[in-house]
């Protein structure tokens, strides 16, 4: 099996729930978002965050305003909903689930 399918599919399932620890603080632009992935090593491209960004906007999990901008057209700033904030905390608790299990396995 291929170690790097591997670390794109962990990379996915993680990609929603990082978007969401970004947006708690407070609500980003698109380009901000991908920096901040950026920043902690993980890499994504506006071809998969932008269609993510739709499908949890869709789902309720964010909503987005228009904000006027000095450098150029209005930006879409996305911000967490009510059941944004429910989700992240499921994800918060699965993630510390999933982490001691880690752990504990490898500590055998």
């Amino acid at each position: 099996m291929n170690a790097e399918k591997i670390k794109t599919q962990l990379r996915r399932g993680f990609l929603e729930y990082c978007i969401l620890l970004i947006l708690k603080e407070k609500p980003s632009y698109a380009s901000d978002i991908i920096e901040a992935l950026k920043n902690a090593k993980m890499i994504v491209v506006e071809g998969t965050l932008y269609p993510l960004l739709t499908r949890l906007k869709n789902a309720d999990i964010l909503d987005y305003r228009w904000e006027e901008s000095s450098l150029g057209p209005p930006r879409k700033y996305y911000e967490m909903t009510e059941k944004g904030n429910e989700l992240l905390n499921e994800l918060e608790q699965s993630w510390e689930e999933l982490n001691s299990v880690i752990e504990k396995l490898k500590n055998k």
